[in-house]
C-alpha cells in the first residue's frame, strides 16, 4: 500500500475542505437568500462540476494554469514555479472540483431556517455577522457537517481531474486513486486491491455519516 499517496491525498482532502468551509458557507448565504434574477447562472456554475466530464474540467484548468496563462504566469513569477503539475494547481482544482458537494448542502440547510428568526436577531441589535455564528450556524449544522464530510471524501477518490492537473508526480501528485490505477496498470491487482478497499471503506463510512446526520429522531 502507498502511504505517500495516502498521505498526501488527506492532506489535499483536509485542506480542501477547511478551504471550502471558509469561501463555501459565504456563497452558499448568498444563493439561500438572495432574490437576484441572475442567481441561477450562479447556480449553474457551482452545479456544473456534477454534470461535466473531470478530463473536460481537467483539461480547461490545466490550460488555465499553463506557463502561458495569465495565472500560470502570475505564479510563476511570485514562486518560480509552475502551477500545473504541482500540489499547490492540484489543490485549486480540487477546490473547483468538489465545489457543489459543499455549497449545495449549505444553501439547502441556510434555506430551510425560518427567516423570522434571523430577522428576530437583527432586530435586537445583533449584526448580520453575529447573527449568522449564533442563529444560522447552529441551526443549519447538520448540513454544514454534510457538506464537510461529502467534500472530504470526494476530494479523497478524485481521479480525471487530479490526473490531468497533477500528472503522477511520487509524493507531490501521486494521490491514492492514481496509485491504484498505476497498480492495476502494473497487473498488481492484489495492491490494488487493498488500497481500494481503503477507498471502499472511507465512502462507505462517509455516506453513513452523512445520513446518520440526516435522519430525523422518532417521537413517541
Amino acid at each position: 500500500m502507498d502511504w505517500t499517496a495516502i498521505g498526501l491525498s488527506l492532506r489535499l482532502a483536509a485542506l480542501t475542505t477547511c478551504i471550502l468551509a471558509v469561501i463555501g458557507m459565504p456563497l452558499a448565504w448568498w444563493l439561500a437568500i438572495s432574490r437576484q434574477r441572475w442567481k441561477f447562472l450562479v447556480e449553474a456554475v457551482v452545479a456544473l462540476p456534477l454534470v461535466l466530464p473531470p478530463t473536460v474540467l481537467g483539461f480547461y484548468l490545466l490550460l488555465a494554469m499553463g506557463p502561458h496563462s495569465p495565472l500560470g504566469q502570475g505564479w510563476l513569477r511570485v514562486t518560480g514555479e509552475s502551477l500545473a503539475f504541482s500540489f499547490p494547481g492540484l489543490l485549486l482544482a480540487s477546490i473547483l472540483y468538489s465545489l457543489p458537494f459543499a455549497v449545495r448542502p449549505f444553501a439547502v440547510a441556510f434555506a430551510a431556517i425560518d427567516r423570522r428568526l434571523i430577522e428576530a436577531s437583527w432586530c435586537l441589535g445583533v449584526s448580520r455577522l453575529s447573527t449568522f455564528f449564533r442563529v444560522v450556524a447552529p441551526l443549519a449544522r447538520t448540513g454544514i457537517l454534510t457538506g464537510l464530510i461529502l467534500t472530504f471524501a470526494h476530494t479523497i477518490g478524485e481521479f480525471g481531474v487530479v490526473l490531468m492537473v497533477g500528472g503522477n508526480i511520487p509524493g507531490v501528485t501521486r494521490t491514492v486513486s492514481i496509485a491504484i490505477y498505476d497498480d492495476v496498470q502494473a497487473l498488481e491487482y492484489a495492491a490494488a486491491n487493498r488500497t481500494a478497499l481503503l477507498l471502499l471503506a472511507t465512502s462507505f463510512a462517509a455516506l453513513s455519516a452523512t445520513y446518520a446526520l440526516q435522519r430525523k429522531p422518532a417521537f413517541p
